[in-house]
């Protein structure tokens, strides 16, 4: 069976038509099965959220995508207009942000703005489309859903509103789900409370997700696969597995080093040496090569992706397996 979702050579750029612009997402490919979970990676400036929102079709202007192809199922996403995108946004493809009040009107109760949700895709009756936003809040864990639908966004913690934006995520049992870092927010419990129900959901419906995140704590306990993005461009991509016990690529092995729990009690905490570039004013070649102390001249022309043993990494000087 062929991926739900294929992102080929995606390039999204900022700036007015015809002037100057920032190429934000640079030539990013990768696939996406049915049934499983991507998690997508890196530090804040890296992409990952504009290439969340290029896939769903919520880039906002200047923002737009010049390059590539998004294939949703066999057909180009890229090629639709907003109309037959608002069809398919919310029904086939769903987003849950890092904020839940980018989906939930304050104004309006739960109830009115699920069941509305559900009527904008299908004909059915308002009595049916609000036993589907009960039965949704009660998969995601919400106690008593029946009396929820009748209470406003302020009246939840911010764990219960997150769990409210899956919820309507969820209600057309989508065959995508792009997951924008949507535990960042919450307290550790709530967090793994919400991982849980990802991947119970994702067990049950066959769901693929994209979890964009820059914690790697996260991926290591919920992604089968993981893409992890730099300045703009994949550098790793490969099973989750492989990925987080061999870092071949420098930048990799400096995300796990950072994890508090990679480092002894009472040392310093490892770090990746100066900041991630300006999109505007990036090194030649090798966008990492000036934190990198594995970087040699050859490092000014850009490295390709290099296949090796199902994964891929950009780097001519790769790590080797227990190498410092």
């Amino acid at each position: 069976m062929p991926p739900i979702l294929q992102v080929k050579d995606l390039v999204t750029e900022f700036g007015p038509p015809g002037g100057p612009s920032l190429r934000a997402v640079n030539e990013v490919s990768f696939s996406l099965e049915r049934g499983r979970i991507l998690g997508l990676v890196g530090e804040s400036g890296s992409g990952k959220s504009v290439t969340g929102f290029s896939i769903i079709g919520l880039l906002d202007r200047p923002g737009r995508i010049t390059g590539g192809q998004i294939l949703f199922d066999g057909t180009d996403l890229t090629k639709l207009s907003g109309e037959e995108m608002r069809r398919l946004r919310g029904r086939r493809i769903a987003m849950v942000f890092q904020d839940p009040m980018m989906t939930l009107d304050p104004v309006l109760t739960i109830g009115r703005q699920m069941v509305e949700a559900v009527l904008a895709h299908e004909a059915v009756s308002k009595e049916t489309a609000r036993q589907r936003a009960r039965d949704a809040l009660g998969l995601v864990g919400i106690p008593s859903p029946e009396e929820r639908l009748a209470a406003y966004p302020h009246q939840f913690s911010g764990g219960m509103r997150q769990r409210v934006a899956i919820a309507i995520a969820l209600l057309h049992r989508p065959d995508v789900i792009i997951a924008d870092e949507p535990t960042t927010a919450l307290d550790v419990t709530i967090q793994s409370q919400i991982i849980a129900e990802f991947q119970r959901l994702v067990e049950m419906n066959g769901t693929a997700v994209i979890w964009i995140t820059h914690d790697l704590a996260i991926v290591s306990r919920l992604a089968d696969d993981i893409a992890v993005m730099y300045a703009g461009r994949l550098v790793v991509t490969g099973a989750a597995s492989d990925v987080l016990s061999d870092q071949r690529h420098p930048y990799t092995k400096g995300l796990i080093a950072s994890v508090p729990s990679e480092n002894r009690r009472g040392e310093r905490l490892a770090q990746i040496p100066g900041m991630t570039p300006s999109l505007l004013r990036l090194p030649q070649g090798c966008s990492f090569r000036l934190r990198c102390a594995r970087a040699t001249e050859a490092c000014k022309a850009m490295p390709p992706l290099v296949e090796e043993n199902g994964r891929a990494f950009r780097c001519i000087h790769p790590v080797l397996e227990g190498a410092a």
